[in-house]
């Protein structure tokens, strides 16, 4: 069963050997991201399904990492004192398999014991106080809109049928354009990604997501669409109370932290 759902910022400045000053900068999202640890440990789920865009992606598939264990660092950052083991989910990555097996919706497994930032930035905060849920690393594809939502249904139908509590985290950051300073520089494109996404998120409406224009979406230069329109095809049908705890873009890029309060449990 679904228990918990949110939406995080994946940069690494949100972990504190790394971030170190910049943390001032986006007080607001380090907070949210303490709050939403928070509320994931009193969902006190058994396992996480974290959708990543910087984790393996094929153009033609979906993608699961299992390994026989996964290890977070972040050396590639500096950081050779943040670390963690996890263990993955057999029994949910398999049925997951079996799902899209049989909705004939293309998913491959990968083999890789060490997960990307995107996945590792969120895991950091959330498993602190409860390190023994287990993990399921999800990528998402190079297929539509369309594609990526059925596979969010897909995956609800597989998450309903178990006995678990699940949760499961869309991992991103929003426009890299917002400002001069941000990494693509200023475009008007990016600007109006994040207040369309913020609003569709608020309003938990999969419509306006799959009615923004590609090129808005292409030129904002985010990397949260895909993972945002999985899990939104995840709680399609599901009542909930979004909450958008903060907003912010202190270095030009937007950085979103919400959940979807779960009002049918």
């Amino acid at each position: 069963m679904l228990v918990f759902a949110a939406i995080t910022p994946h940069t690494p400045l949100l972990i504190p050997t790394i971030g170190k000053e910049n943390l001032k900068a986006m007080q607001a999202t380090g907070t949210a991201m303490k709050r939403v640890a928070e509320d994931f440990y009193l969902s006190a789920p058994e396992t996480v399904i974290v959708i990543s865009s910087h984790a393996t992606q094929y153009t033609d598939a979906f993608a699961i990492n299992l390994h026989e264990t996964y290890s977070i660092d972040f050396k590639d950052f500096g950081d050779l004192s943040t670390s963690r083991s996890l263990e993955p989910d057999l029994e949910t990555i398999t049925l997951i398999q079996r799902a899209m097996r049989g909705a004939h919706i293309p998913l491959t497994l990968d083999s890789a014991s060490s997960l990307d930032y995107g996945t590792g930035v969120p895991l950091t905060y959330l498993l602190e106080k409860s390190p023994h849920v287990q993990v399921v690393p999800l990528s998402h594809a190079g297929l539509t809109s369309r594609d990526h939502v059925r596979f969010g249904n897909i995956l609800k139908d597989v998450i309903d049928a178990s006995k678990k509590r699940i949760a499961i985290i869309a991992s991103g950051d929003l426009a890299h354009s917002i400002t001069s300073d941000s990494p693509l520089g200023f475009r008007p494109e990016g600007e109006a990604y994040d207040h369309r996404v913020v609003e569709a998120v608020k309003n938990h409406s999969l419509s306006s997501l799959l009615s923004l224009d590609e090129e808005t979406v292409s030129k904002s230069g985010q990397c949260l669409h895909e993972q945002l329109l999985i899990l939104l095809g995840i709680l399609e049908k599901t009542q909930t109370r979004p909450k958008v705890i903060s907003y912010e873009h202190p270095f030009g890029v937007g950085y979103l932290v919400a959940e979807f309060h779960l009002t049918d449990l």
